[in-house]
């Protein structure tokens, strides 16, 4: 079994595990998430203590992800995951209304992005986005998709960007 794998994943208090019909669901104070389990891992949970338990004879690669995946899950539905974003440029600015966030990023119109369920929106300011939920994967797509709609370009680092994302610039034309 790999490293990883080997590693127990501590159940907080409040935070139960169940594993039925090939899904396992880790439900907490922040809600519930559920996945399907990975051919051949199963887990088993003891005193507080969830482990990865392979089946016989089969095959270990699947041991780390599964391990990771739930201990992501675990982290979820206690603390909560969380991604903010910064707006770089003169003019780019992001408000809130109601679930969806209104960016000026430089086009003719204003790109509108409704949040998806699970997901809560936050603008401090106008040239920061927190994104906040229990699910790492969504909270990370999320940022991505807004991200994508003006990503930072190499020769003045506009667009939206990742906090703390250094960018490469480019160095202009000489004539």
């Amino acid at each position: 079994m790999s490293r990883v794998a080997k590693l127990p994943i501590n159940l907080p208090k409040g935070v139960e595990i169940s594993i039925a019909n090939g899904t396992v669901s880790v439900k907490g104070p922040k809600g519930t998430l559920t996945t399907h389990e990975l051919p051949g891992v199963s887990f088993q949970q003891e005193n507080g203590v969830a482990t990865v338990v392979l089946a016989d004879g089969a095959d270990d690669k699947f041991g780390g992800t599964a391990r990771a995946v739930v201990a992501n899950m675990v982290q979820g539905v206690t603390a909560g995951f969380e991604k903010k974003l910064e707006l770089v440029g003169v003019g780019y600015r992001a408000q809130l209304a109601g679930k969806a966030v209104n960016l000026s990023l430089g086009f003719s119109h204003p790109v509108v992005f409704e949040a998806p369920e699970g997901i809560t929106i936050e603008v401090p300011t106008q040239t920061e986005i927190l994104i906040k939920g229990a699910d790492k994967q969504l909270v990370g797509q999320t940022a991505a998709k807004i991200r994508a709609f003006r990503s930072p370009e190499p020769y003045k680092g506009k667009g939206v960007r990742y906090a703390g994302e250094k960018i490469i610039l480019k160095e202009a034309k000489k004539a």
